[in-house]
């Protein structure tokens, strides 16, 4: 079997995270394997798994794919693709990755599944495994038709690190695009909450923005609580439904948005370490912290659903000051 890992290269000219990831479940298939990389350059980033067992390193490089950009993906991933001659094309389910996985797909003629979380052999045989029904239903899924592209999720294989120096084949790609990309516009680093690569998850519950002890509510307060925290750990912030709900309604926290939602109804994080405060953990909440590593809450309520086995440390406390004191000692 011949297994082709296909991934683009970060701004720098290195593999991230999420790719060196998806190397480590191709390279678990055994078979035939072939690195393709492309983007502005790929020298640096075949190097760092020069050792990684590949037969062949294949790259596009150029200005032209250096940012996202659908039409010139497309081209190098298709041209790759064809170079390697490929029974199984395996991706890292990146943004700029799935932007062009189904496209590339359907001009290679091949099967797409995509958000993976497993890939193995089985009786010789490449089974491959997702969650449907947001996570509440694991599926194994085989396919006859080759190539077969696939593109695997972050956090679900171990990383591949295999330094060397590599010789890489570079293939010739004129892509035919319309668009040109004039520049980026990002938003300042203090001002992006949500951070998939943090070690920590912050969920801010429905308590921030309810009365306190004193009968008012003290939504500047908790706003500046919350973000100081965020500045002073780098953690990343999630949020229970019922707390989004109030913020689009003009009320609680209003840097929260729906991208912040984690649940039943929002998003299943993948971090080491996880801090609820003032949420009670209720069933539809905690199925968004399935791939949490370690697990603690703030509650005040000693018999909230954190506290019914849900979390592995729970502190009965006020979460206002907890967090005060937590960001006083980090300064």
């Amino acid at each position: 079997m011949k297994v082709l890992f296909l991934a683009h290269t970060d701004d720098g000219g290195s593999l991230g995270k999420a790719a060196s990831e998806a190397l480590g479940a191709a390279k678990a298939l055994g078979g035939d394997l072939t690195v393709g990389l492309y983007g502005a350059e790929v020298q640096a980033a075949a190097d760092s798994i020069a050792a990684c067992g590949a037969g062949k390193f294949l790259g596009v490089a150029g200005a032209e794919f250096a940012t996202a950009r659908y039409g010139s993906d497309a081209a190098a991933c298709v041209a790759l693709a064809k170079a390697a001659g490929a029974d199984l094309i395996v991706m890292p389910a990146t943004s700029r990755a799935s932007r062009v996985a189904a496209g590339v797909a359907q001009r290679l003629g091949a099967a797409i599944d995509t958000r993976l979380t497993g890939l193995a052999l089985d009786g010789g045989k490449v089974v491959a495994t997702r969650w449907f029904y947001r996570q509440r239903m694991v599926g194994k899924i085989e396919r006859d038709a080759r190539p077969w592209l696939v593109t695997v999720d972050t956090g679900c294989f171990e990383a591949v690190s295999a330094p060397g120096s590599a010789s890489v084949e570079m293939l010739s790609v004129t892509p035919a695009t319309r668009t040109q990309v004039t520049g980026i516009k990002s938003p300042a680093a203090d001002a992006q909450t949500i951070r998939p690569e943090a070690k920590m998850l912050l969920v801010a519950g429905a308590g921030w923005g309810k009365s306190q002890p004193d009968g008012q509510k003290h939504l500047d307060e908790a706003s500046q609580l919350i973000l100081s925290l965020l500045a002073a750990t780098q953690c990343s912030l999630g949020s229970s439904k019922s707390l989004v709900d109030q913020s689009g309604d003009g009320g609680a926290l209003p840097f929260l948005t729906h991208m912040h939602q984690v649940g039943q109804t929002g998003s299943t994080p993948r971090h080491q370490k996880g801090l609820a405060t003032c949420c009670h953990g209720e069933e539809p909440h905690v199925v968004g912290w399935r791939f949490i590593g370690e697990r603690r809450a703030i509650n005040l309520d000693a018999s909230c659903g954190w506290a019914q086995g849900k979390a592995d440390v729970l502190y009965v406390a006020d979460a206002f000051a907890v967090v005060n004191k937590v960001v006083e000692l980090l300064k």
